[in-house]
């Protein structure tokens, strides 16, 4: 899984709850990507109510089926449930069909099919959004993560650039952030995450550039630094979710096995999101307890099921899960379907690692080679490369994947390959 479910998939509903907020949804609904908590009160549940109230007494209010369609969206992001994507979808749908028009309900579409990983669908979303207004900076938030996620490095960096010329702030920063990492530049990305944090104004907002400081150590090798950053995470929020997981892993590559099993069982049992539960498995397989890897394993199959009731389709999660389950033949089945929707680094290194466990390692190579070719620091990458030259008998190739797998994070350990996950 890649980390806290995928970045820019987050920033999406977020970003777009936030810039919208305070023209279409009168600043109630707002939100800190990825962090799991709400700015202001009324929480997004008491909006719903309230919106709800509103369209019963005047149901052909676009702008207050806009809000609510916000507010469902808020709601599938903080409580991880994907049950209100269908609510979302439909109240946007509605104010849609009585002002084909409202441009905030467009740009919410958008914010929703990137939840849902309908990448193309978002950046159709947002290009019918922009021919109404463009000056709007949650329109570029999703247009940055639909293209991040599609492959499309240049237009998604572009995107985070004009974002940030209209409204410079967290969202837009922690976009250019990782529109740097992804290049290879590490310090200009921590550069910019401390500008987020700089702009950061809420509890919430620092815990969440606190937790993307600490990545960048922790796939830096620094597990000194990391830990820090996490720690200062839940000292802003002690509610805060992601610095947890950020403690439970640097746990784990410090040899505490015991606590971080213990920190993994507390963590899945307040958010069972799939990343969570494929790192708990590993750690728990790890230990030597297979039955509870099974269990953990189990669990997140299932929640393929509900989110697949929901429209979210994430094959990658699922080639994934059945790599660590001895599948192979699923794994490369999954990664086609992903790479069919989307060709960033993160699927083709999916798909080259489907290949070769498939031995299919000339196949492989090309794949493994656009999952390395950005300069991304990506250890666990380079690692797959490594795999796949030694396996076509290319000794020499494959010793420098993984020297460089190594100088891009000295702490990598592939029998832990889920916690050396970015996304």
């Amino acid at each position: 899984m890649k980390a806290l479910a995928r970045r820019g998939v987050l920033l999406g509903i977020s970003a777009a709850v936030l810039a919208v907020g305070a023209s279409a949804v009168g600043g109630v609904i707002s939100g800190v990507p990825g962090s799991g908590a709400e700015r202001a009160a009324p929480t997004p549940l008491t909006a719903i109510d309230r919106y709800q109230a509103t369209l019963r007494e005047s149901p052909a209010d676009s702008r207050t089926w806009t809000s609510l369609g916000f507010a469902y969206l808020e709601r599938a992001r903080a409580s991880h449930e994907p049950g209100f994507y269908p609510r979302s979808e439909g109240a946007f749908g509605t104010a849609l069909r009585l002002d084909p028009e409202a441009f905030n309900a467009m740009i919410g579409m958008g914010a929703l099919a990137n939840a849902r990983h309908e990448f193309a669908r978002a950046v159709g979303w947002a290009r019918r959004a922009q021919r109404i207004s463009s000056e709007t900076p949650a329109l570029y938030g999703v247009l940055a993560d639909a293209h991040t996620q599609l492959g499309d490095a240049a237009a998604a960096g572009a995107a985070a650039r004009r974002m940030a010329e209209l409204e410079p702030g967290v969202s837009s920063f922690t976009r250019l952030s990782y529109d740097a990492e992804r290049r290879g530049d590490r310090a200009g990305a921590r550069e910019l995450l401390q500008q987020a944090l700089g702009a950061a104004y809420t509890p919430a907002e620092r815990a969440f550039c606190r937790y993307y400081l600490g990545e960048l150590a922790f796939h830096a090798g620094d597990l000194g630094e990391a830990g820090r950053q996490y720690d200062l995470g839940l000292d802003a929020d002690p509610t805060a979710v992601a610095p947890l997981q950020g403690r439970a892993k640097t746990a784990a590559l410090r040899g505490d096995l015991t606590g971080a099993l213990r920190a993994y069982r507390t963590l899945t049992g307040r958010v069972p999101v799939p990343q969570y539960l494929l790192e708990y498995a590993e750690l728990l397989t790890a230990s030597g307890d297979g039955a509870g890897a099974d269990a953990q394993l189990g669990v997140l199959a299932a929640l393929r099921k509900v989110q697949s009731a929901n429209g979210v389709a994430d094959d990658l999660t699922w080639s994934e899960l059945a790599a660590a389950t001895g599948d192979p033949a699923g794994a490369l089945r999954y990664a086609r379907a992903e790479w069919d929707r989307r060709r960033g680094p993160i699927v083709a290194d999916a798909l080259a690692w489907a290949l070769h466990l498939n031995g299919r390692d000339s196949e492989a190579l090309p794949y493994a080679r656009i999952a390395t070719a950005s300069g991304w620091h990506n250890a666990l990458f380079r690692y797959h490369r490594s795999r796949v030259e030694a396996a076509l008998g290319d000794d020499g190739a494959a010793r420098r994947s993984l020297a460089r797998a190594k100088a891009d994070n000295p702490r990598f350990d592939p029998r832990l390959s889920a916690l050396g996950r970015i996304a």
